[in-house]
């Protein structure tokens, strides 16, 4: 039974993903810890926590803490007392490195020390981890059957910067945990969620997944490229985290998180085109670059060049497991949360007419 005395902690508390767990696990009656880089910050999530539903009184059960991915230092005193973790925090570009290795070696590491800081901690009995659908899918020349969670991207492949480091960060979380002792160890479990869109909750940064509709929006994405592109909406994500956290099948597994429908790319702009008013989409464009054009492209572009093996390819997946397993399934149908995301970037004034 959960006790009000159950404190989890969430990393990288000022995300997009983290603030809807924070939400969720305080809607659950848990108290809940989270990590942010400076407590300076602590002012503005809690007014993006309030816009996200909740109230002083559901704040008197969160705390911050600083600690940062990239330093030993405040993680131990983080997790201390903890009975669960949810390990969300994990750098993602808005471009490609010119380095790789300044993306997956700290996605490894971050990661890694974590699951140190909770296994020091001795009180943490599960720790949930937020990889990617990034980690499954990607360097295989066809798709013969769907990707399930038995799939894992293709190391040998030419991937892209943040793909690599979501699969790596994931490979070693796991090595890690058959590492512990069989008895009384760590456990863990994996969420591995396609592009996450939603309500943004704060004006002062958006999430770099949220950028490609406030790109189609204003008018700075002149074509989409000809990409398969499962979304999930992050509300229904964070609601899987919660779940995953304490149910008994979870243990050492992982679970594909994907709003039904599936589709392209180019299917965004047009459901804004769809749903939106003319004066609010005049600016949105429904081209399609040519697979042939946009390899040319990425000859030259860096940007566009990561995406250039993953042209055309279908990466059919369900949440299936998910359903089965835990009983958990996506509220929001795919052109739902592309219209509440593009909905949020309007009200909040992000995306200007």
């Amino acid at each position: 039974m959960l006790s009000s005395n159950t404190t989890v902690l969430v990393t990288g508390g000022s995300g997009f993903l983290a603030s809807y767990c924070i939400i969720a696990l305080l809607n659950a009656g848990y108290r809940v810890r989270a990590t942010i880089r400076s407590l300076s910050k602590t002012s503005q999530l809690e007014q993006a926590l309030k816009s996200g539903g909740l109230t002083d009184t559901d704040l008197n059960r969160l705390k911050f803490v600083e600690a940062d991915l990239d330093h030993d230092q405040g993680w131990d005193t983080a997790v201390a007392g903890c009975t669960y973790l949810l390990h969300v925090a994990s750098p993602i570009p808005t471009a490609e490195p010119k380095d790789a290795n300044d993306l997956i070696i700290p996605a490894r590491e971050g990661t890694l020390r974590v699951l140190r800081a909770a296994v020091n901690a001795g009180s943490v009995k599960r720790v949930v981890l937020t990889s990617s659908f990034n980690a499954i899918a990607y360097g295989y020349p066809d798709q013969p059957n769907p990707f399930t969670e038995d799939s894992w991207s293709n190391p040998n492949a030419k991937l892209g910067a943040y793909p690599r480091s979501k699969l790596v960060a994931e490979r070693a979380a796991w090595e890690f945990v058959r590492s512990q002792p069989s008895k009384g160890g760590l456990e863990l479990t994996s969420i591995n969620p396609t592009a996450m869109l939603g309500p943004v909750l704060n004006k002062e940064h958006v999430p770099s997944s949220i950028h490609i509709v406030e790109s189609y929006l204003s008018g700075a994405m002149p074509a989409s490229l000809n990409l398969y592109m499962g979304v999930a909406d992050v509300r229904d994500v964070a609601a899987l985290q919660v779940v995953a956290m304490t149910h008994p099948d979870a243990k050492g597994e992982r679970f594909i998180a994907v709003s039904p429908g599936g589709g392209w790319m180019h299917d965004i702009p047009l459901t804004i085109k769809k749903r939106f008013p003319e004066d609010a989409t005049k600016k949105v464009s429904t081209k399609v670059l040519p697979i042939w054009l946009t390899k040319v492209l990425g000859m030259f572009n860096p940007q566009i060049a990561i995406f250039v093996s993953e042209l055309g390819k279908r990466k059919i997946t369900s949440s299936e497991k998910a359903a089965r397993v835990l009983g958990w399934k996506p509220v929001r149908a795919r052109e739902e949360v592309i219209v509440d995301t593009a909905q949020s970037l309007i009200d909040l004034g992000l995306v200007k007419h």
